[in-house]
């Protein structure tokens, strides 16, 4: 018997080809299903990868921020007090048209008077750009916004402790004190 099925064998070896080829495609098939099916080890790969380029876009993102908003503030410190310094140039075109106009001024009443206006217009631009002057005299002293230049014998009791006269006029800049006051305290 067992020769019988060897002669069968030999004789059809198409058959055997033929099954050999089926048992080869379904080990392929397999192995063709089993690569298309990723491993959780695969799937962490993945995810690590596409965590990894998030990680490297948000980075380059937040860098290309930093450096944009570093640049912006530079060239908002060198123009920050433009607008101010722009207020003030009919200032000086007017008061450039004074000193022209002293040269050969005769009467100084005018020239009193041109300069009082200038004066009014610098001290207004000042105020419309957030300027404030201090009142001092008369208020008690106070370290946060006047500097004792001097001590002098009060005038009476009431003005011991307070600003009797002012060498140097203090401004606000809004709330904050851009200059403090030179005053002179009664003792």
């Amino acid at each position: 018997m067992l020769k019988k099925k060897k002669k069968e064998d030999m004789e059809s070896p198409e058959i055997l080809a033929g099954g050999v080829d089926e048992n080869i495609q379904d080990g392929s098939e397999q192995n063709a299903e089993e690569q298309a099916i990723p491993t959780a080890e695969e799937k962490l790969k993945e995810e690590l990868a596409a965590a990894n380029d998030k990680y490297l876009r948000l980075f380059a993102e937040f860098d290309n921020f930093r450096r944009r908003t570093a640049k912006e503030r530079e060239e908002a410190r060198k123009t920050e007090g433009k607008d101010t310094i722009v207020a003030l140039l009919p200032v000086l075109d007017d008061f450039e048209r004074a000193f022209r106009s002293m040269d050969s001024a005769t009467d100084i009443h005018a020239v009193k008077t041109g300069i009082e206006l200038i004066y009014n217009k610098l001290n207004n631009t000042l105020v419309q750009k957030g300027l404030k002057p201090m009142v001092a005299i008369g208020e008690p002293f106070d370290a946060d916004l006047h500097e004792a230049i001097t001590n002098i014998p009060a005038p009476s009791d009431e003005w011991k402790g307070k600003v009797i006269d002012e060498m140097e006029k203090g401004y606000f800049l809004g709330d904050k004190v851009v200059r403090f006051a030179k005053v002179i305290v009664g003792a």
